[in-house]
């Protein structure tokens, strides 16, 4: 008797193994219908597997997460499928389902056409028209690189030469087309729908390494429904508008150039929505506890080897050698490995070396170490994206070092204050995900389960839910990720707290316990906004560039709308600077309907408009960015209510 047991904790008993289908079936026939995979024990399967043992099911649907996920998986496939039944002699190489979508890589000698991405759209939806039944064959590693070779298939043959001799590989046919898949995939194209588009074209290199060839990406989308499908290119074109790279060239907050790959050039505009954002975030954090501390730029590299960064991280730090002077002729030499220096990549040794200055006692901690540290990553240059990613970052970034005891409590001290930042910022919807053990992680399994319950633990009491992000954690570390929902219902991966128990290990971090022992201390890495660059490039997009008003960086313009009205205007404005507002003077001989288009496209939240008639009566004009109305206002009322409104809102 197999016994099944569904996600409301029903069970069903089979006398006979049965195939996921026939399950599905066995439920409803409308459910059947519907199927497109199963997942027992929480591992997705193709629906032609078949069940012989107890296990915990699940029918997937096309209306689940896992159900999408799918769906974008064999669009890459149709995709690919297409592209080689449209342009013989194409090779591919990898297509993976990636957040929203999916792509595949394609060698070919002829680019891609945008106007080929229509020809390839109909084609796949020839194929899903076709219901093409997708079947799993399995074929030895040797049989298999043997006949994506005779067919033309270098690449494929070569991802496959990676395997281990004498393992076998999952291979799927589907019609007469064959790719190598671990899948899971669809019974059959029919199961796809329609609901999908190509989005645009890349280039890419093999296997990500900029030494190998060039290969042609192909970007596309895939929903459950054409509705769902419709409200993700709305979205998107909406993102469009709302590009913090062009805002930020409108605004003229700050620019990029070559000559400084991925480091902001920011300008007086955006430079005071930076400062604001970092006064802000400091007066948080000096009110919760932290000490602020300034660490080098540039330390020897043993730090890094100590903390496991070298071995796991190098490729991504800028390093320097150390040159040492040679005492005959002044000319310097380098001394090897040893003396190479690099620019931080992140602040966690150096934290470390200033908490191991002097002894610490249990009575010492909690202690929260904080730092706006500057560092810098390389980042390929085909990552970087904006202030999305870049190479030169400033985080907000903190430490604490702390006792087994006070995990769940400063856990708690911590999300509470990230809260109160994001709701402050204007972001309500928060996702928390718990980022467990990865693949290639430092420290023992033992240590790696007592970091994950502890993390998880102190997450519960805080009343919060979260999601398990399986195998996503750092290297050294579970962490806690906090996704915030934007404006336009995008999710960004902003805060993050890692628990550690490996660092502190690693660089000999102790206190002296209550009973006289040495301990390692417990160390939280922790960060609220991320990066500044970075979250100053989403309020832009989540705002459409209209910051908040204590956040702009004109709060308001006084605009004349003739000369008669200067020498009022310039007191106005001086009253508002004396009361603290960032104002500007706009007294050119220029039409007002000019001017407040002017200032509109800058984003200016207020315009304050001064004609003879308010002049005469100490009264002004105020509009407010994206209203048509205006409204009279004396200006003692004025100079208040804006003081008001660009109060910062941990000061009001």
């Amino acid at each position: 008797m197999i016994k099944l047991k569904l996600p409301d904790g029903s069970v069903r008993e089979h006398e006979k193994p049965l195939d996921g289908l026939a399950f599905a079936e066995s439920i409803a026939k409308s459910l059947a219908k519907k199927a497109i995979a199963v997942k027992l024990d929480g591992k997705m399967m193709d629906l032609a597997t078949v069940i012989d043992r107890d296990a915990a099911i699940e029918v997937v649907t096309a209306a689940t997460q896992n159900g999408v996920e799918l769906l974008r998986h064999d669009a890459a496939h149709v995709m690919a499928e297409a592209v080689q039944e449209l342009f013989p002699g194409t090779q591919v190489t990898i297509g993976p389902v990636i957040e929203n979508g999916f792509y595949y890589d394609f060698a070919r000698a002829e680019p891609f056409k945008a106007e080929d991405l229509e020809k390839i759209e109909q084609r796949m939806r020839e194929i899903v028209d076709r219901d093409e039944k997708i079947t799993r064959e399995v074929w030895t590693r040797d049989d298999a690189v043997a006949h994506f070779k005779k067919i033309g298939e270098h690449y494929k043959a070569e991802i496959i030469e990676s395997i281990p001799a004498g393992e076998d590989v999952s291979i799927y046919r589907q019609g007469n087309w064959l790719d190598l898949c671990r899948g899971p995939h669809l019974p059959s194209t029919g199961k796809l729908g329609k609901a999908f588009k190509l989005t645009k074209l890349a280039g890419a290199y093999w296997r990500g390494d900029s030494r190998n060839e060039m290969l042609q990406r192909i970007y596309g989308t895939a929903w459950a429904n054409d509705n769902d499908l419709k409200a993700y290119l709305t979205m998107v074109e909406e993102a469009e508008k709302r590009d913090h790279r062009k805002i930020g060239q409108e605004m003229d907050l700050y620019h990029f150039q070559p000559e400084a790959q991925g480091s902001v050039f920011w300008h007086a505009k955006g430079f005071v929505i930076y400062n604001q954002l970092e006064a802000y975030i400091r007066r948080r954090l000096n009110a919760s506890g932290y000490k602020e501390v300034k660490t080098p730029q540039l330390m020897a590299s043993k730090f890094w080897e100590q903390s496991g960064h070298w071995g796991k991280y190098r490729e991504n730090m800028f390093v320097v050698p150390d040159e040492i002077p040679n005492t005959e002729d002044d000319a310097p030499v380098l001394s090897g490995e040893a003396d190479l220096m690099a620019i931080k990549p992140m602040n966690c040794p150096a934290h470390v070396q200033i908490f191991n200055q002097g002894i610490k006692s249990y009575r010492d901690l909690p202690m929260r170490m904080a730092e706006f540290g500057c560092c810098h990553r390389n980042e390929p240059h085909g990552a970087l994206h904006g202030l999305m990613r870049v190479r030169q970052m400033t985080q907000d970034d903190a430490h604490i070092f702390c006792t087994e005891e006070q995990i769940q409590s400063e856990t708690e001290h911590f999300v509470n204050l990230l809260y109160a930042v994001y709701e402050d910022m204007g972001f309500s919807d928060v996702v928390i995900k718990l980022a467990t053990r990865p693949e290639n992680f430092g420290g023992t399994i033992e240590r790696w389960d007592a970091a994950e319950k502890a993390l998880g633990d102190a997450l519960r009491a805080t009343g919060h839910d979260f999601v398990i992000a399986e195998g996503e954690g750092a290297f050294y570390a579970p962490k806690l990720e906090f996704h915030l929902k934007d404006a336009i219902g995008r999710s960004w991966q902003v805060g993050t707290l890692q628990l550690d128990y490996v660092l502190p290990e690693r660089l000999d971090a102790t206190y002296v316990a209550e009973d006289g022992s040495r301990k390692y201390a417990v160390m939280l890495h922790r960060a609220i906004l991320g990066t500044l660059e970075r979250f100053i490039g989403i309020m832009i997009e989540s705002c459409a560039g209209k910051m908040p008003m204590w956040l702009a960086p004109v709060q308001a313009v006084v605009a004349t709308i003739t000369s008669d009205a200067d020498d009022y205007a310039e007191k106005v404005a001086a009253d508002l600077r004396a009361a603290g507002l960032r104002v500007e003077l706009d007294v050119r001989n220029e039409k007002i309907n000019y001017k407040v288009r002017e200032h509109s496209v800058g984003k200016v939240p207020v315009i304050l408009v001064a004609g003879k008639r308010e002049a005469e009566e100490n009264t002004l004009s105020v509009r407010r960015l994206g209203s048509q109305d205006q409204k009279t206002m004396a200006l003692a009322d004025v100079v208040k209510t804006l003081r008001e409104e660009a109060t910062p809102p941990d000061l009001r």
